[in-house]
């Protein structure tokens, strides 16, 4: 997209909003800091199809191999196989409800896998098709949309609920994509990691909130790719949480943790996660919530 330089920023998909000039937001119950996770179950493909646009070098595995790559296949793999089970049920031990990221293959492949988290009381938030094909502007409108309506049309297939919400495949977006989503009916969508609060998208069609996450707590961000120890990622995640809980006395905050199976699910990580969750129940005044309730409490005005 072109910039289109005026007061604010070089496109119009929401309005500019510093948090010092908006009203005072308030959580249902008085709460300061609402806090939840959005666990990802995606599928990375062995042979993404002709065209498909995806990372050179995904996370997992060694390093880039040519196909088939079966270390990061099935490294990633386990997230669906092991690691989501001991995520539930850390979340589940600390009253943290979870909002389940889910793509079309895995929805397709895992059948079991979704009505297992839909048991146990998760939300299930559209993904797109699989972590191997994202929305770029590279992909064309009529695509574009097929690929919205195929992951919302699987998801309530499978389920038999119509997902709310929408986290686009490595959270990549082309510049029709909040237009699309919100056409399409989505409520929310967790793409844009700008903000410690909910805001309305500007779109011509339907309505859309932006739910934003925390890019430098998202595991595979933090552990991964900056490299950091499992205690540093633990004390950062309560260090954050506990400063939101205080700046909450004057506006409310939020914080949606951006977890994965087959990293954080590992028995070797998966107690600094618990040893954050731990910090976040030591705090008064904490809502503990999915993404499409804290989407419903959203401010009304496009302003934030």
């Amino acid at each position: 997209m072109p910039a289109e330089r005026s007061y604010g920023m070089d496109h119009r998909h929401y309005d500019w909003s510093p948090l010092p000039a908006r009203p005072v937001l308030a959580w249902p119950g008085g709460e300061r800091l609402a806090f939840g996770a959005v666990v990802l179950l995606e599928h990375y493909e062995w042979t993404p199809p002709d065209g498909a646009y995806s990372l050179r070098s995904a996370s997992g595995g060694l390093a880039a191999l040519p196909p088939p790559d079966y270390i990061r296949m099935t490294h990633r793999e386990y997230g669906h196989r092991v690691g989501i089970f001991r995520v539930l049920d850390a979340l589940e031990d600390h009253g943290v409800p979870a909002t389940i990221a889910v793509d079309v293959l895995t929805a397709e492949h895992y059948p079991w896998l979704l009505e297992h988290c839909v048991g146990r009381g998760s939300e299930i938030m559209a993904h797109g098709v699989a972590a191997s094909r994202l929305m770029t502007e590279k992909m064309g409108e009529a695509e574009e949309i097929d690929t919205i309506a195929t992951s919302l049309d699987t998801i309530e297939r499978v389920t038999g609920t119509r997902p709310r919400g929408w986290f686009s495949p490595e959270g990549v977006e082309s510049t029709r994509t909040p237009r699309l989503l919100a056409a399409a009916g989505v409520d929310y969508v967790c793409d844009w990691p700008n903000d410690e609060q909910p805001y309305r998208m500007t779109v011509p069609e339907g309505e859309l909130v932006s739910l934003p996450l925390f890019q430098e707590l998202d595991d595979e961000f933090a552990l991964w790719h900056r490299r950091a120890r499992v205690d540093e990622w633990s004390d950062m995640v309560g260090e954050a949480a506990t400063r939101l809980h205080a700046d909450g006395a004057t506006t409310a905050r939020h914080l949606l943790l951006t977890l994965r199976p087959w990293l954080i699910g590992q028995p070797m990580r998966i107690g600094a996660l618990r040893a954050a969750l731990e910090t976040v129940s030591g705090l008064d005044g904490v809502w503990r919530t999915r993404a499409g309730d804290l989407a419903a409490a959203a401010p009304a005005g496009p302003e934030g």
